[in-house]
């Protein structure tokens, strides 16, 4: 099977600052991740001024504060982007973003990216996913707080604008979402109903969902990650630090090794083993040249150095041509055919 990709969900867990932006890039890259994604906004363009904070991030920010005051705090400046996309070409990590606006896009596609990540709150704008699909680049699609009729349609809308180059992503929009509501099961029906390859987006506190989503064939998984649990901001508390996002990327890598590919043959390990574990059949009692050999005087027993035991029917009434010792086993020379 493909290796699934990994993306470490940056976010806005820089608070703003290029050097944690810097060094997000370098600590994704360090776990093993195979891509690090930020988000491209100016807070004036996507809430109002008096829009109220969402349920989670009123738990883990200042209650007073507006969401535009938050988010306000968390932009990255248009110029920081060379020194980010060029550490990520330096590195060696895809550069993914997610913009929330038609000039956000146009400001992405100076960099020349690869793909855009549409956030789940932008499932159902049709007009920007058809802009987005515009551009021919391929579209990672999270689907929290939507339908398989809203899901359907934002593919539709994408198909319908000339690009078939999706991949969609099952999701919980909570911070954190409990694993009771991750519903991994819907990403196989997405998969089929829309006939589009699939991943899954977590905010689960733990990664059982994750592993599990791989196992389902998940193409892709997306978590958040942070430098540090215990920073100021809206995220950092449901992401994964360095050390956990390593785990995250180490229990993946182990589930695609147990995957395997599917033919169902003995490993070269398990060859090793068939002497010694697999059965042959065996004469219970001692016998002499000439005997006629009977169910009584049959077993099956190891090593595998003799007659299969699906010989049995051959071997029942046939004279014996040698003496055989008691567990001794019987072999094609052991018989007259």
């Amino acid at each position: 099977m493909n290796k699934v990709y990994i993306i470490a969900e940056a976010g806005v867990n820089h608070n703003g600052s290029l050097h944690n932006a810097l060094e997000l890039v370098q600590k994704a890259k360090e776990v093993g991740a195979d891509c690090i994604k930020f988000q491209t906004f100016k807070a004036d363009q996507i809430v109002t001024n008096d829009s109220p904070k969402a349920a989670y991030q009123m738990k883990v920010t200042n209650k007073n504060e507006s969401q535009f005051t938050m988010l306000k705090k968390l932009e990255l400046q248009y110029e920081d982007y060379d020194q980010i996309v060029e550490l990520c070409k330096k590195v060696n990590i895809d550069f993914l973003s997610t913009p929330y606006n038609l000039q956000d896009v146009d400001f992405l596609e100076k960099f020349h990216v690869e793909g855009y990540k549409i956030a789940s709150g932008q499932l159902t704008e049709i007009p920007f996913l058809e802009y987005v699909a515009s551009k021919n680049k391929k579209i990672i699609l999270s689907t929290g707080m939507s339908t398989m009729s809203d899901v359907f349609n934002a593919v539709t809308a994408i198909r319908n604008a000339g690009n078939n180059n999706i991949v969609v992503l099952q999701c919980t929009t909570n911070y954190p979402s409990s694993i009771s509501d991750a519903n991994l099961l819907a990403m196989i029906s997405m998969k089929n109903a829309c006939k589009v390859s699939v991943g899954y987006s977590d905010h689960v506190i733990n990664n059982y969902a994750c592993y599990a989503s791989v196992a389902l064939g998940a193409e892709i998984i997306e978590k958040h990650f942070t430098l540090d649990k215990n920073l100021e901001g809206p995220d950092h508390s449901t992401s994964l630090n360095p050390t956990e996002f390593k785990e995250l990327i180490d229990g993946i890598r182990n589930i695609e090794l147990s995957l395997g590919d599917g033919i169902k043959i003995p490993t070269k390990r398990e060859k090793e083993n068939i002497y010694g574990m697999k059965r042959s059949i065996v004469v219970v009692k001692n016998k002499k040249i000439g005997d006629i050999l009977k169910i009584e005087d049959i077993g099956f027993k190891r090593p595998a150095s003799g007659l299969d035991p699906n010989m049995l029917n051959m071997v029942i009434g046939k004279q014996l041509r040698q003496n055989l010792d008691k567990d001794q086993v019987i072999t094609f020379a052991s018989i007259n055919w």
